[in-house]
């Protein structure tokens, strides 16, 4: 589960949420936030459209990634950040979160 510690305007849709893994959308409209949070787990990410978030962390970087549709990266637990779809389009990712090794 992801610690927020402000809401954002990006709405999330939590579709499956058991003992070992937790998968929500992420729908953003042109301008919307995730709001500011830290992972507690390590998660995969897989965009569904072709664009750029901008991803700005508590250390006070901003950095643009460069997303394709369809294809996933991986993520270890990190640092508090806020993520920001910055095109001029709504943008969705699902977030596939591990919460506990497998047995």
């Amino acid at each position: 589960m992801c610690s927020s510690t402000l809401a954002g305007t990006a709405t999330p849709t939590v579709f499956i949420d058991n003992n070992r893994t937790r998968v929500t959308e992420w729908r953003f409209k042109p301008g919307d936030n995730t709001g500011w949070h830290r992972h507690e787990y390590d998660y995969v990410v897989v965009p569904l459209f072709d664009g750029v978030l901008e991803i700005k962390t508590d250390q006070g970087d901003t950095v643009r990634a460069e997303l394709t549709n369809g294809v996933p990266y991986f993520r270890n637990v990190g640092v508090e950040h806020d993520v920001i779809n910055v095109n001029d389009f709504e943008c969705a990712f699902v977030e596939i979160e591990f919460l506990e090794d497998p047995p």
